[in-house]
């Protein structure tokens, strides 16, 4: 299978002055097609100002070709202008809020299609904060609360849109103590890695594999793989949940995380061998 061709950015909530710099780090032109999605935010009037806010963020660093798109109650995803504006955008952005909304009004759209295909097939940006971070696996969690969270029937999740496949995204990470619901969410689906994002950190994913770090912050990666005993399937409703062998990292920038081989690394062990990359464990 062919290495994924686009990146990922995302934040787990908080300042995005951080978030935006790197975005416009990465795309290098200043002419680069950039698209404000801001359907997360629930009331239109927030959603035009969230995404005006944002377009003038990206214009104050430069950025010369900036459009907010609105997809809503009342402006459908797959318009000929959206489609055309998407199949050329070099960056994707999208706002905080309420994930569902972004499942609700993209999913199953031909919008939504374009992005997967280029994401895989082109080098472009998609990137958000906060619910624009959680949508972007295949899964995604959109509730649970605290220590009940690891109750049979508290966690809940629905599908994301799949930009990254057997991954959870969860954000406001150790803010909001959703610790919980993300080991519980892996212990239920163990073919998934959870990856818990605070506030001001994220990460950016590269190839669809190579989960690096960015921010002030502590990124924590919830791997499932290696559990030896687990009553989550198991257990009844409002039950706790009980498993063996969770295995727990925590990256900051400077480290990152293999999803496909399940390995913690500097990124500095990264070694140019007959001109490929090769993963090497960390030491």
């Amino acid at each position: 299978m062919k290495p994924v061709k686009g990146k990922l950015i995302a934040l787990g909530g908080g300042d995005d002055d951080g978030l935006i710099k790197l975005i416009r780090s990465e795309i290098c032109d200043i002419h680069s097609h950039i698209e404000v999605i801001a359907t997360a935010t629930p009331k239109p009037d927030d959603a035009v100002d969230s995404g005006k806010a944002y377009k003038e963020a990206f214009e104050e660093l430069g950025c010369s070709n900036v459009r907010f798109m609105r997809i809503d109650e009342e402006h459908e995803a797959d318009t000929p202008e959206n489609l055309a504006r998407i199949a050329q955008a070099n960056v994707i952005f999208f706002t905080g809020g309420d994930q569902l909304r972004l499942s609700k009004f993209l999913g199953g759209t031909q919008l939504l299609d374009i992005m997967s295909r280029r994401y895989r097939e082109e080098d472009i940006i998609i990137s958000g904060t906060s619910a624009g971070a959680a949508v972007m696996s295949d899964r995604m969690i959109y509730d649970g609360y605290g220590h009940y969270s690891l109750i049979k029937g508290e966690m809940k999740t629905t599908f994301g849109f799949g930009f990254i496949n057997n991954v959870y995204i969860d954000t406001h990470f150790a803010e909001r103590g959703r610790f919980g619901r993300l080991a519980h969410a892996v212990a239920h689906d163990p073919t998934h890695i959870g990856i818990g994002l605070s506030e001001e950190t994220g990460i950016i994913i590269k190839e669809g594999n190579l989960v690096e770090v960015f921010g002030t912050g502590v990124v924590t990666i919830i791997d499932a793989s290696q559990v030896k005993f687990s009553r989550v399937r198991k257990a009844e409703e409002n039950e706790p949940i009980a498993v063996e062998n969770l295995v727990m990292h925590l990256l900051i920038e400077g480290y990152r995380y293999c999803l496909k081989e399940h390995l913690f690394q500097p990124i500095a062990y990264q070694a140019e061998l007959n001109g490929k990359s090769t993963i090497l464990p960390a030491r």
